[in-house]
């Protein structure tokens, strides 16, 4: 009964295409200083995606500071509620579909999922902080019409200590909102989210570790993934709700299934193949499951032809081989 239930919520559920069963097909669409162009738009399209995210940014101090600076004259335009605007914008008229994913950066790039306060007021002033920011971005989504919205990105200190503030949050989300909702768990938290049956699609970003290797190959990668597979299959099944991989991608550089989630910038080594390798094996993996909703790969940014290349190494897959695989695997889904 429980897999009728899903197949029954999947034929309902209309994803960022607008129609039912499409995959979301997305790039994360990173902020930009500037506007976003028609040219920009052109080459998201040219990879055959249907989606993308758009991510404003809010900011803080340090990891025990409770204050959220946001929306500024000091920010990037992308990262603020008028670029946001601008971006989503210009998308839509170009028939792409938009999720919303308002995010926390703290100073120096510490893990947000280790926000945590020390004090009951340091929480409430927290919670205060967050809502005001993410409200403000809901109230963007409604006018908007933003196809999905992300209340949160990577915050499990935050959940696990206060899962009843997320619960009346979401809430007032619903109030303002009126489309899908999700929730970009990290890979090894999302099991520990306490309030998935409030939303719409269960949101990992799947740094999952897959392989030691150098330079795993596609099968050796589809291996690694079984177990965190059927973990992930087993959530989307008891939850009755679709996965949907709110971020997803590989540096290209040697090891890169073996720790995803690292950002070393010390790393020199470029791994075209190894990126190539693991974006295929997630493909073969997941694109093809009922339950799956598709995703949105890290990282996109808006001038193309300046993007990545054959001697970057960071995440982009722009101008490098994985670039092609996801081209090919977005066309067939």
């Amino acid at each position: 009964m429980q897999k009728l239930g899903l197949l029954f919520l999947l034929l309902l559920q209309l994803g960022c295409s607008g129609q039912a069963m499409e995959k979301f097909n997305g790039v994360s669409f990173v902020a930009s200083r500037d506007k976003v162009a028609q040219e920009h738009v052109d080459a998201v399209r040219n990879v055959n995606a249907k989606c993308a995210a758009v991510m404003p940014f809010g900011f803080i101090r340090d990891a025990d500071s409770p204050e959220i600076i946001f929306d500024t004259s000091r920010q990037w335009f992308g990262e603020t509620r008028t670029g946001a605007r601008q971006y989503i914008d210009i998308l839509h008229v170009n028939g792409l579909k938009v999720m919303l994913k308002p995010q926390i950066w703290i100073s120096r790039g510490a893990f947000t999922g280790n926000l945590k306060m020390n004090s009951e007021v340091n929480w409430r002033a927290l919670e205060e902080s967050y809502q005001k920011f993410i409200m403000a971005y809901v109230s963007l989504a409604q006018e908007t019409k933003a196809d999905a919205f992300c209340i949160g990105t990577e915050l499990e200190q935050f959940v696990s200590h206060r899962p009843e503030y997320w619960r009346e949050l979401i809430k007032k989300i619903r109030s303002v909102y009126k489309g899908k909702l999700t929730y970009a768990a990290n890979w090894d938290e999302y099991g520990r989210t306490p309030f998935w049956e409030d939303l719409d699609f269960i949101g990992i970003d799947a740094y999952f570790p897959l392989s030691d290797e150098k330079t795993p190959t596609v099968e050796q990668l589809r291996k690694g993934w079984q177990p965190h597979k059927e973990k992930i299959r087993s959530l989307s099944v008891a939850k009755n709700k679709p996965i949907i991989f709110t971020e997803y991608g590989y540096r290209s550089n040697n090891y890169t299934a073996k720790k995803p989630w690292l950002v070393d910038h010390s790393q020199d080594d470029v791994n075209l193949e190894a990126q190539t390798n693991a974006t295929k094996a997630i493909f073969e993996e997941f694109w093809k499951e009922d339950w799956f909703a598709g995703g949105f790969v890290w990282k996109w940014f808006i001038d193309h032809e300046k993007a990545g290349g054959i001697n970057d190494n960071r995440f982009t897959p722009q101008n490098k081989p994985a670039q092609e695989v996801i081209k090919s695997f977005y066309n067939i889904y």
